[in-house]
């Protein structure tokens, strides 16, 4: 009998050490137009009126199976801990034989934020420059570095709810070897804002990754032309953007299935009359398979809305296996 490889385990280190923004974007890419099962993602509340979660995110394509285990705890901070704790199971699809366990976190900011510009790729101005991040958390810096990588992105700007932790952003995107290795005609200047309304008319882009339960900005001041990128909520009772800004947008999706089963930032509008399910326009997979063309015109303003697929973490398990050749 032959005998089965030994699974490996991946940490933190091992992960980041062998991934790159651009490339992680182009395989995801790839890895989309593929055929795969996307089960809807099952997150369960551990307590009854408390945000406190446990999920689980299964996937697999003709050639890998993933699951991703994830704990949320948004009320860590006052301990200095983690909100978020992640571990992502693989397997071989030929055989079922187990290959490697993966830090999920790391793995988890990276993947959302090369998501969130795989789908800017199709949603984004090719001209857009101006990049707003609304949110101080871990997630934000590798929102700078993912449309960096897309587009020809020379001013962030940052807003958070504490101006300290938007310095301390800031400070965090400024000194990173991803920012550092940048040609220094590819570096772009960063700033912190106090005001995001103020700031709307300077913005080609604007991405949320806070856990905010009301709207961060007014959608009757976004300008024609910008692409809005909302990460941060996945409650059905929270939301980053007012129903004006989902009703002037064309809206897309990581999944329909599970945005519709968690998005607040929709499913506030569908209850109030004014947006239906049926007006997203397509899925990220759609765009990348390309059976649609994603923005149409310069004025159009273009909403991204993910909560978070299984088929993003298949991709990325899929590129980090394939550069340590695991798979």
């Amino acid at each position: 009998m032959q005998k089965e490889r030994e699974m490996i385990n991946l940490d933190a280190q091992q992960i980041v050490n062998c991934l790159s923004m651009l490339g992680l974007i182009e395989s995801m890419r790839l890895t989309y137009q593929e055929q795969a099962t996307i089960p809807q993602r099952n997150v369960m509340p551990l307590e009854e009126d408390k945000y406190d979660a446990f999920a689980l995110l299964p996937a697999w394509s003709e050639s890998l199976i993933t699951v991703k285990a994830f704990t949320y705890f948004p009320d860590n901070y006052i301990e200095g801990k983690d909100s978020l704790a992640s571990k992502i199971l693989a397997f071989d699809r030929s055989n079922g034989e187990p290959l490697a366990l993966l830090d999920g976190k790391v793995l988890t900011y990276w993947r959302t934020a090369a998501a969130s510009a795989l789908a800017a790729d199709y949603l984004a101005r090719r001209d857009a420059e101006t990049l707003l991040i609304c949110g101080t958390g871990n997630l934000a810096p590798y929102i700078a570095y993912a449309y960096s990588a897309i587009r020809p992105i020379r001013k962030v700007l940052i807003w958070g709810r504490d101006e300290q932790k938007a310095r301390q952003t800031l400070d965090t995107i400024s000194s990173s070897n991803e920012y550092q290795s940048l040609p220094s005609s590819h570096q772009f200047t960063l700033e912190v804002t106090n005001d995001v309304d103020s700031v709307l008319d300077q913005v080609d882009i604007i991405s949320c990754v806070t856990g905010s339960d009301k709207p961060l900005f007014s959608g009757a001041l976004i300008q024609p032309g910008t692409h809005i990128d909302l990460i941060g909520n996945h409650d059905s009772d929270k939301r980053e953007c007012d129903s004006t800004a989902v009703q002037r947008a064309n809206v897309f999706v990581d999944s329909k299935i599970n945005v519709l089963a968690e998005a607040g930032d929709l499913l506030i509008p569908i209850e109030e009359g004014v947006f239906a399910a049926e007006n997203i326009r397509a899925e990220l997979s759609d765009l990348c398979k390309q059976t649609h063309q994603g923005r149409s015109n310069e004025e159009e303003i273009t909403l991204y809305k993910s909560v978070g697929s299984a088929l993003a973490d298949l991709a990325a398990v899929k590129f980090v296996l394939r550069e340590k050749e695991i798979f």
